[in-house]
């Protein structure tokens, strides 16, 4: 690589991956991540040191469709082709759906107004192989009805302590808040093309904390099956004990649907 700093300039990339191929989405030495594939990718077609930065850090087996990268990169780079060559370079589990230059101060995770999630659940007596990489499935009938009541309380700005896991303390540090305001949770029911019964829970807000959509699906699932009632859905929340949620959903099911920014909600 040159050791000559050349002329950058920022870009923003729109990029989806399966998670199942990464060890989450953060740097992370010796193992494979999403930015670090990327980055490498960057670097070396760069030939300079690239740094990016996701809208999301999503875990270790989740999925994206809709997550926003930010980077610098050289002004004579092939923009145009860009999506394309990351997309073989970073194959397979990795497609890189455009790439666009974008303001000098655009930060793909700072600049983003709102994030939506998307959790599959499989509500089917049998199985589906086709279905098991991004399909939380879950054999015994679900009342969908009851799912939607226990989405009600979540509506909002709240402390979601009881969805999330807790942030390890950091030395100097004021301890993270774990207030988000959420302005869509639902859940939908379609029919999978092999016949199957899909759930599909979407939740948007301006930021998660760690585990909050697991955990709410988690909990979620547990309304559905009457082990708990709609109601508790808000007596946990308040309770903002994390031992007081159900279980929490498995990271395959989740997908980082979306990213929202100033110039979608102007639009």
């Amino acid at each position: 690589m040159s050791t000559t700093e050349p002329a950058t300039r920022r870009a923003r990339l729109l990029v989806a991956y399966e998670g199942s191929y990464f060890n989450g989405f953060a740097v992370n030495d010796g193992v494979r991540t999403i930015a670090g594939v990327i980055g490498d990718a960057l670097s070396l077609i760069s030939r300079f040191p690239v740094h990016i930065t996701g809208a999301g850090r999503t875990d270790a087996g989740v999925h994206g469709w809709g997550q926003v990268i930010s980077c610098d990169l050289p002004v004579d780079i092939d923009l145009e082709h860009l999506p394309r060559r990351l997309t073989k370079m970073c194959a397979p589990g990795i497609v890189v759906r455009s790439a666009e230059w974008t303001a000098e101060d655009f930060h793909a995770r700072f600049s983003a107004q709102w994030r939506h999630y998307r959790y599959t659940v499989l509500n089917d007596p049998v199985a589906d192989p086709f279905l098991a990489a991004n399909a939380w499935h879950v054999p015994e009938r679900l009342d969908v009805q009851l799912m939607y009541l226990g989405c009600d309380p979540l509506i909002g700005e709240h402390d979601f302590s009881a969805f999330c896991r807790k942030p390890k303390p950091v030395e100097n540090e004021p301890t993270p808040s774990m207030f988000r305001l959420v302005t869509q949770a639902q859940w939908t029911e379609q029919v999978s093309e092999r016949g199957s019964r899909l759930l599909r829970f979407e939740i948007r807000a301006n930021a998660f904390c760690h585990q909050m959509v697991r955990s709410i699906v988690g909990t979620l699932v547990d309304v559905g099956l009457g082990k708990i009632t709609p109601g508790s859905t808000s007596a946990i929340l308040h309770s903002r004990v994390r031992t007081e949620a159900g279980q929490v959903a498995p990271a395959h099911g989740l997908c980082l649907w979306e990213v929202g920014y100033l110039e979608q909600i102007f639009e």
